[in-house]
């Protein structure tokens, strides 16, 4: 048994990550600390002054442990990763994990090839980037493969010249097929230079041939060809305004600022926006905004902090300088972080006056301008959510209802009876919870027989563990149906000896829900309220996942009773056939040499198959 008072006593004075585990034993808040010792006592202090959201951090622990480091520096590293990987609930989130389209030649390799990458990578290759349109990118690379005859195999050259034979794009003349030796190595690397010539914006004499393609299309009418070069010029001009090769200097920097939602209470997961303005060269290129997940009370300095580690931690290129609107208290530790990443020196800078002060206020006025726009999505949002579980809560009287799950039975007069688990946490669908029985122990068409057997497997299922579905049990159950299946699904919770709110959905004459079955009181609801949209969704959700569970058995069977009862015909073999033959009436009224010639087949599975679709001839 892990006893927090007596583990206390046990913490090291060393730095290092301490992760919180809740009573699922799931991690809910990973943290670093200069002292591991000092750092989480803290947490457990009566007189410690603490946060509403880590007060109720605090009381949902069940358990922690600790890493220690050598440093803070290797703390502040590890807590970044292990936020990423673990995304615990009372950590600050970044929620748009975006990355940047690259232009990347493999200048180190004897025959360099262009790939498009999102990772910038220390290989000694050259990278073009970052860029913000990704469509760009690859129709610019398209291009260059084409008009430098550039391969796009993978094959390790010159060790494997002569294998194989050229492909398609060496008959396409889009390649001169270094791969057999048609085209040697100080040739090939001229063609390359005049390629990263042109991806660094000495491109005129292209740009020209292309303008003159545009003017002939559009002379003759081709206007679609036309719209197609001018999209492409366009493209590479797009490219050549904001590549940049990965040796950047001084002039490169991120401007960052920050907008924060108002404390609202009645918003259970509140949002701040970061925009950061992309300035290389001395010129903003570009912009991005991006979301975070906060409390109530987080303040501005540590949100904008957890950004940065988790923003610069994925993105592959990281500039000399950024600019902040604000100190945000570790600033030496991260610079000393980025520069280890980066292998140069990184400076984060609060300007407090002139040009790079009024940037970072335009930054942030943009980031209040998104928030301001989204605020109204947000609160739509809350309401189509977590507000309409308030209002079941409302209707039956139930409270801190989070977990919801709903069943449904589905068959065609009992055929391949099979019965679906729908799970919604806070308003909103869990897919990775989702589950599917096939009827096992029951015959023919008796739904309330079938959702006994489904609602019994259910509930004495042996969990695999915090992550099974099974694991935890839901605030409530909502039954597709009235009485008769409410009190199928009571029948088993009292035998089982669980005690979970039951609900049924019941519908009207035109199969259409008009209220809830909750206690041996049919309760009205409102069919304009968000609650009864929410109920409406959980229930065609639990029916549509049922229905498509049983369609995909239906198919297998369908394909099963007529090929794979054949004698020496097994999946591969079936396969291959439909493959060929497209479908089971074709394969009837194949020849038998037809048959032979099929992929997997032989003489003797072809004699098989032809015999068992002419049953006559065998007699003969």
């Amino acid at each position: 048994m892990f006893i927090i008072e007596e583990e206390l006593k046990k913490l090291p004075s060393h730095p290092g990550v301490y992760l919180m585990h809740g009573g699922q034993d799931e991690i809910i808040y990973v943290g670093k600390a200069v002292s591991l010792r000092n750092r989480v006592r803290q947490y457990f202090q009566a007189g410690y002054k603490r946060s509403p959201k880590i007060e109720q951090m605090v009381s949902h622990v069940s358990r922690f442990e600790y890493i220690v480091t050598d440093s803070e520096l290797e703390a502040l590293v590890l807590e970044n990763n292990l936020i990423k990987e673990h995304r615990p609930k009372y950590n600050t989130m970044l929620r748009d994990d975006k990355t940047y389209p690259y232009i990347k030649v493999t200048v180190q390799e004897a025959f360099p090839r262009v790939i498009f990458t999102r990772q910038v990578k220390k290989d000694r290759s050259k990278y073009f980037g970052p860029y913000t349109s990704a469509e760009a990118v690859k129709n610019v690379i398209e291009l260059v493969r084409r008009l430098y005859r550039v391969r796009t195999c993978s094959k390790n050259l010159p060790k494997e010249t002569g294998a194989g034979r050229p492909c398609l794009y060496y008959h396409m003349k889009q390649c001169d097929a270094p791969c057999q030796g048609m085209i040697g190595e100080r040739q090939y690397r001229e063609q390359i230079e005049k390629l990263l010539r042109f991806l660094g914006g000495d491109g005129k004499e292209e740009i020209e041939n292309l303008e003159e393609k545009m003017a002939a299309a559009s002379e003759e009418m081709r206007y679609e060809d036309a719209a197609r070069f001018r999209d492409l010029i366009q493209d590479i001009r797009r490219i050549w305004e904001k590549q940049k090769i990965t040796a950047y200097g001084s002039e490169d920097r991120d401007i960052l600022g920050i907008a924060m939602q108002e404390s609202d209470v009645h918003i259970a997961e509140q949002e701040a926006v970061v925009q950061v303005f992309f300035m290389r060269e001395g010129k903003i290129i570009g912009r991005e905004h991006f979301y975070l997940r906060l409390g109530n009370e987080d303040k501005a300095e540590d949100v904008l902090s957890s950004f940065l580690k988790q923003y610069y931690a994925g993105t592959p290129f990281i500039p000399g300088e950024i600019m902040l609107p604000m100190p945000i208290g570790d600033e030496e530790l991260v610079e000393e972080w980025l520069s280890g990443r980066t292998g140069r020196k990184i400076h984060l800078r609060i300007p407090k006056k002139g040009t790079k002060e009024k940037m970072v206020e335009m930054a942030a006025e943009n980031a209040r301008m998104v928030l301001q726009k989204d605020r109204e999505r947000i609160r739509r949002e809350e309401g189509r959510t977590i507000g309409a579980v308030k209002e079941i809560e409302s209707w039956t009287g139930l409270s801190g209802l989070n977990r919801l799950e709903a069943y449904d039975i589905s068959n065609i007069s009992g055929f391949e009876s099979v019965g679906s688990m729908v799970v919604f946490e806070k308003g909103k669908p869990k897919r990775s919870d989702y589950r599917k029985f096939r009827i096992k122990w029951v015959e023919g068409p008796n739904d309330y027989a079938s959702m006994e057997e489904v609602l019994t497997r259910r509930f004495t299922h042996d969990s695999g563990g915090e992550f099974d579905s099974f694991a935890r049990h839901p605030d409530l159950i909502l039954m597709d149906g009235g009485r008769g299946q409410v009190n199928i699904c009571l029948g088993v919770l009292t035998r089982l000896g669980l005690d979970i709110p039951v609900c049924g959905m019941v519908k009207d004459d035109h199969h259409r829900t008009r209220g809830l079955y909750f206690n041996n009181v049919e309760i009205p609801v409102d069919t304009t309220s968000e609650g009864f949209h929410l109920i409406t969704r959980i229930q065609d959700e639990a029916h549509r996942f049922a229905i498509e569970f049983h369609r995909s058995l239906r198919s297998k069977v369908q394909v099963h009773s007529i090929l794979d009862e054949i004698p020496g015909i097994g999946s591969t073999r079936r396969k291959a056939l439909l493959r060929r033959f497209r479908t089971v009436e074709a394969v009837r009224e194949a020849s038998e040499q037809e048959l032979a010639m099929t992929e997997s087949m032989n003489a003797q599975s072809a004699r098989q198959v032809y015999r068992f679709f002419h049953p006559a001839e065998n007699s003969r």
